[in-house]
């Protein structure tokens, strides 16, 4: 008897899914997360097949003040070029034909399973997008933490923007504030390709048990090439070293927490120009909810609740620092090493 493989789904799938009736249940979706950065970032297409070339202003010429009868050496600025890279996300769903086809289902299974399956990529994008890392994971692409690693400004320039929220231990994370637009961060797609996620219903297919069966069942095929280009590193800031045990006791009598309402301010001092692009605060669910006690406190002014748009133009009431938005990514770890 052939051996039923785990990426199929199986008899016993089915019958979980069905409710007393024997029509297919609705799935608590439990595993599901929340990151709206998906939700924000804006997509440009590459210039390249793998991604982008982007090219950066290193310096500007001074000007030279001039005396009569004095000419004046002719200057240029300077510029560099950078290639951000793409990373091909993809995945497959079989499914044995005649298991689908069982109590007239087929459209509701197939969909049941593409929900779980497009989520998981969501997840894996909006993990990428904090820490991808190309030199552990090579098939992916370089996300912001591993671009604001340091504190130390003579390693990077982009340590200018990572600020010591003094955690010591490793039990800490991070808020971000990322400035999104074409000219300074944004989300890129390879030249000639498809923006977003591609679902393509490749029918009914022959499939392969692991004896080399033959059996007839439907295939779908799900593929995402994204890559993340920050143009401008000075238009994120990363504050880091935020320890997650002290944090849990804001507002209380022992408060221990880190001055995070100090620490936004300061971020967004730390960007050139607050109007040339959309700005965000990201942070995971730990601290929005120790915002949303500060919101409550007494003395608070610049933690509120707003009516804001989102990047697809949906408006919903969402947590704001002086008007800025503070959006979810339950993505961000709680247990981020110190950043030195």
């Amino acid at each position: 008897m052939a051996t039923q493989v785990s990426y199929w789904p199986t008899l016993f799938d089915e019958a979980r899914r069905l409710d007393g009736n024997g029509k297919l249940a609705a799935v608590a979706e439990i595993l599901n997360e929340q990151n709206d950065i998906l939700d924000d970032i804006p997509f440009v297409e590459g210039n390249l097949p793998t991604g982008h070339k982007t090219t950066l202003r290193k310096s500007i010429p001074a000007p030279t003040w001039r005396l009569l009868n004095q000419g004046v050496t002719p200057v240029k600025s300077v510029t560099d070029q950078i290639t951000e890279t793409c990373g091909m996300m993809e995945n497959y769903s079989e499914i044995d034909k005649a298991l689908a086809d069982l109590n007239g289902n087929t459209a509701e299974w197939r969909l049941s399973e593409d929900k779980a399956i497009i989520e998981g990529m969501n997840q894996s994008l909006a993990e990428t997008l904090i820490y991808g890392d190309t030199s552990v994971s090579p098939e992916k692409f370089v996300g912001l933490a591993p671009r604001y690693y340091t504190l130390d400004t003579s390693e990077n320039a982009a340590a200018a923007n990572v600020i010591n929220a003094a955690g010591t231990d490793a039990v800490n994370t991070s808020i971000w504030l990322v400035g999104w637009s074409t000219d300074t961060v944004h989300g890129i797609y390879p030249k000639g390709s498809k923006a977003g996620l591609s679902v393509e219903d490749l029918g009914e297919q022959t499939l392969y048990d692991v004896n080399g069966g033959r059996f007839q069942g439907y295939r779908t095929h799900y593929k995402w090439d994204v890559g993340l280009a920050v143009r401008d590193w000075r238009y994120v800031v990363r504050i880091a070293n935020i320890d997650t045990d002290k944090l849990k006791t804001t507002d209380d009598a022992s408060d221990k927490s880190a001055n995070i309402v100090k620490y936004m301010s300061t971020a967004l001092d730390s960007v050139p120009n607050l109007n040339n692009a959309r700005f965000v605060f990201y942070a995971n669910n730990l601290v929005r909810s120790m915002m949303r006690v500060k919101l409550l406190s007494r003395s608070n002014v610049w933690l509120t609740m707003e009516g804001i748009t989102n990047g697809m133009g949906i408006t919903r009431p969402t947590l704001a620092f002086m008007g800025y938005p503070v959006r979810r990514i339950d993505q961000i770890l709680n247990t981020e090493a110190v950043i030195t």
